[in-house]
């Protein structure tokens, strides 16, 4: 009588059905981590640079360098 209450267990492609549900779990994961990273580290990344090179005078830090003595074979004047 409790063999027909329980059911059978599933002993053909229990892996592959198993399989499939993480497999799709992993790429929907993966694909979040993938997006979280792009908005939320390389985006603002990119605008920084932007705005440090849109008023970056190169010639004006390599002078204060110049003047510091940073190189050697371009000494201070």
């Amino acid at each position: 009588m409790s063999s027909a209450l329980l059911p059978k267990p599933q002993m053909r492609r229990l892996l592959a059905r198993r399989m499939k549900f993480h497999l799709f779990g992993a790429f929907f994961v993966s694909l979040g981590c993938a997006a979280l990273y792009k908005f939320g580290v390389a985006e603002p990344r990119k605008r920084a640079y932007a705005e440090f090179y849109k008023n970056y005078d190169a010639m004006k830090d390599f002078e204060a360098m110049r003047a510091t003595g940073v190189f050697e074979s371009a000494p201070p004047k």
